[in-house]
């Protein structure tokens, strides 16, 4: 696991990178990885800027660097 600062984001190695999702098949930067608290524990999220479009979130564990 990368280490997470004190306001839920995660330093992951991808940042700023181009990624595939690979659920939804978008393409776009990966802006932030957030760790957010539910009911059943810790969900990773990651938000990724296509050019020119809408962000998106996605599971961290769904990306792969292009």
């Amino acid at each position: 696991m990368n280490p997470v600062d004190p306001d839920g984001y995660e330093q992951h190695p991808l940042l700023n990178k181009n990624v595939r999702d690979s659920t939804s098949r978008g393409e776009g930067l990966l802006v932030a990885v957030t760790h957010e608290l539910h009911s059943h524990g810790t969900v990773r999220i990651a938000h990724i800027r296509p050019r020119g479009g809408i962000e998106w979130t996605t599971a961290a564990d769904n990306i792969q660097h292009l």
